[in-house]
């Protein structure tokens, strides 16, 4: 092997997404596939997750939900949640494409798109519960309700959904953004029938704090096996992806591996514990093109060590390798480069 390898479990991908349907049941699982599936490629994640029966897709944006939708195929749910150009807008209703609405100026082009094309949009209104990301201000929220409906009632839109995002800084924080969501729905359900999708939570929020889950739940990080950084393990989680590099020179009591920071491995990841075939070893630095790590009894070039992955050889995951650099799970799978191929490994 010349290159290193990302190795994607499909076993431990579905494990984990029963796993998280299961602690988030009765609420539906939404698959966030956000930044190339997480840096585990977009092909690979959907179509392990259909395997597993996922049917709703976070594509963050509409160009990733367009190439969701050739995966998937016409059955699929997907949402998208960046505000887009009325291009954008347009491939979105062609392709039935959930859209995420934080502002009333995208809410009035959506709608002004869907009379050009003379067809509805699918739309989920997002309330800023306090976090200022993107959300209609709850003192705007009931005219917005009003334009949307009176879309609604016209045939260009579908209120589908009531959404937002949660700090996760405190409790406290988190059940006062719950109730200025509660009572975004209330007003939605005061003037018509309330959406079937009502989604307030990401990953750790809905894990661990059942009483806010509304009818889904927006996980990405989890399903993948990437736990939150300094968040505890996670039962029934591994990760889903391991990176591999081969020993292409012994020096000693060390070994040269070729993998580096022109890969995108940070070097300030020197120091941290990998997995290699005699256990647990110290990485010891890491050039542009190749790392050195400490050797053990009987290694070879071909040797094959374990960057981060599910533990199995003394390895760390990408979390606790981000822990050590201030950084989280996600940037650590997401910052490596085209050089370094994925392979399916079961």
């Amino acid at each position: 092997m010349s290159r290193p390898e990302i190795r994607l479990s499909s076993a431990i991908f579905r494990a984990n997404i029963a796993a998280v349907r299961a602690r988030v049941a009765p609420s539906t699982l939404m698959l966030v596939l956000k930044d190339d599936a997480y840096g585990h490629g977009l092909s690979w994640a959907v179509d392990a997750a259909l395997d597993a029966g996922v049917d709703w897709f976070g594509s963050y944006d509409i160009r990733t939900g367009l190439s969701v939708r050739r995966i998937a195929g016409g059955d699929a749910r997907i949402f998208a949640w960046a505000t887009s150009t009325d291009a954008e807008i347009d491939d979105a209703m062609m392709q039935r494409i959930d859209l995420g609405v934080g502002t009333i100026d995208y809410l009035r082009r959506i709608i002004a798109r869907a009379e050009a094309l003379g067809t509805a949009a699918r739309v989920h209104l997002k309330i800023d519960t306090g976090l200022h990301r993107n959300g209609i201000l709850p003192e705007d929220w009931a005219s917005a309700v009003v334009e949307a409906r009176r879309a609604e009632q016209a045939g260009f839109l579908e209120l589908d959904g009531v959404w937002s995002h949660i700090a996760e800084a405190s409790d406290a924080d988190d059940d006062i953004a719950q109730q200025a969501f509660l009572d975004a729905v209330r007003i939605v359900g005061e003037s018509g029938a309330i959406p079937a999708a009502l989604h307030l939570t990401a990953s750790a929020a809905s894990w661990w704090r059942p009483e806010l889950r509304g009818t889904v739940s927006r996980i990405g990080a989890f399903c993948y096996g990437i736990r939150s950084a300094d968040g505890p393990e996670l039962e029934g989680i591994r990760p889903a992806a391991s990176l591999i590099a081969t020993v292409t020179d012994l020096d000693g009591d060390r070994v040269t591996i070729g993998i580096g920071s022109f890969d995108g491995l940070p070097s300030t990841l020197s120091g941290s514990l990998v997995g290699t075939p005699g256990g647990a070893r110290t990485l010891l630095s890491v050039d542009h093109t190749s790392s050195s790590v400490e050797g053990w009894p009987g290694m070879r070039v071909g040797d094959e060590v374990m960057l981060f992955g599910p533990g199995d050889h003394g390895e760390r995951s990408a979390t606790t390798l981000a822990e050590r650099i201030d950084t989280v799970g996600e940037e650590i799978l997401t910052r490596l480069t085209p050089r370094v191929r994925r392979v399916v490994a079961d």
